[in-house]
């Protein structure tokens, strides 16, 4: 199925590793132009962008922090450079502090709002200014989690509450928006075997598999390739939702 993606400029947040990545080589894949955003994994964005390019695709990597108001209109600046107006934004970076609530610092909860959801309001308002400004239209894909319905019981509060703010948010942009052609919406990933969770995965993997009624982790091009098609045109009838990509640990 052709997504018509050919030539759209997509900008990834977190585009460096684990589920960014396997964003970013899907929209290439479908022949989108990629915008690799990295706050600290230079040399990571950098092979990101090569493997990209040695497919005969178009990257380019910048740095951002995306909590920083400064930094998101230097990225949309820089991306616009150097591929041109952006068309796709998927907001995907993401800050999970690890502690039970009661020893929870403040600034570690102040951290996972600016990054998760701070930075999705800020990329997304960025977004919607230049395309209603132009009078083109755009996607945005919004990457929440089970943890935002289901919660955890590993001292993830800060970064569940925020996972659901940005539900909430996708829900409430994409009827601001609706009319006026950019369409917003978000999925909700499970579990995956990605860089940072293979440690404890590898250590007890039945531990993990069990949680999931389909009896594996999930791989991060699964879920990259549901994003992918929200960012296109041909999800071209949704707006506002919340896809579930979780082995059917949500089942929503």
């Amino acid at each position: 199925m052709d997504l018509h993606l050919k030539d759209k400029v997509a900008l990834v947040t977190g585009g460096s590793r684990g589920l960014g990545k396997a964003i970013c080589l899907s929209l290439a894949g479908e022949d989108a132009k990629v915008a690799v955003v990295y706050r600290e994994a230079a040399e990571k964005a950098r092979a990101v962008v090569d493997e990209i390019r040695a497919g005969g695709g178009t990257a380019v990597g910048v740095q951002a922090d995306v909590a920083r108001e400064a930094d998101v209109l230097r990225v949309f600046d820089e991306a616009e450079k150097a591929l041109g107006p952006v068309d796709v934004l998927i907001n995907n970076a993401a800050y999970c502090p690890v502690c039970p609530t009661r020893d929870l610092a403040e600034e570690e909860w102040n951290r996972a709002f600016q990054v998760n959801m701070t930075g999705t309001f800020l990329a997304s308002r960025e977004l919607v200014r230049r395309l209603l400004d132009a009078g083109r239209k755009g996607r945005i894909v919004n990457i929440s989690s089970q943890a935002a319905f289901r919660g955890s019981q590993s001292g993830k509060a800060a970064y569940d509450a925020s996972k659901g703010a940005i539900v909430a948010f996708t829900v409430s942009l994409a009827r601001e928006l609706a009319l006026q052609g950019i369409a917003v919406n978000g999925v909700a990933p499970g579990l995956m075997y990605t860089e940072m969770v293979a440690p404890f995965v590898d250590a007890n993997p039945e531990k993990f598999k069990s949680r999931v009624p389909l009896g594996r982790l999930g791989r991060t091009e699964e879920v990259a390739d549901v994003v992918t098609f929200l960012a296109s045109d041909r999800a071209g009838f949704m707006t506002g939702a919340t896809v579930d990509v979780s082995g059917g640990m949500l089942m929503r």
